[in-house]
């Protein structure tokens, strides 16, 4: 992750999303991208290491897990998620095997599986 998002500033971007999700408004782009952001960080530093990439595109994707290092072309195991998908995930409104079964987690690789190490509770 190129910057380092503060718990402080990563918080209020969650705490931003949620509020607007819970109205039923759109969350804004930017606070929605920094939540993204900042729970990527911290999946990265509760488990450091290369072997997996969570992509959350546009905003962002980070490798995590120790293993194997990954250095070129497409990775080997690779987790791709919506962001509203991810922001569930990470803070535990919603359980690894319901968002891959419903199709909201695309997870390809023997080690493509997050549920141990969700949620984050940030």
């Amino acid at each position: 992750m190129a910057r380092k998002i503060d718990t402080a500033a990563g918080r209020a971007a969650l705490d931003a999303v949620r509020t607007a999700t819970a109205s039923g408004e759109k969350p804004a782009r930017t606070a929605l991208a920094t939540a993204v952001r900042y729970l990527l960080q911290l999946l990265d530093e509760k488990a450091p290491g290369n072997s997996v990439e969570v992509r959350v595109p546009p905003f962002g994707a980070v490798q995590v897990v120790q293993g194997p290092r990954h250095t070129r072309g497409t990775p080997p195991n690779v987790i791709e998620m919506d962001a509203a998908t991810w922001i569930a995930l990470a803070t535990g409104g919603e359980a690894w095997a319901d968002a891959v079964a419903a199709g909201r987690v695309q997870a390809s690789g023997t080690r493509a599986d997050l549920s141990d190490l969700l949620p984050l509770r940030p």
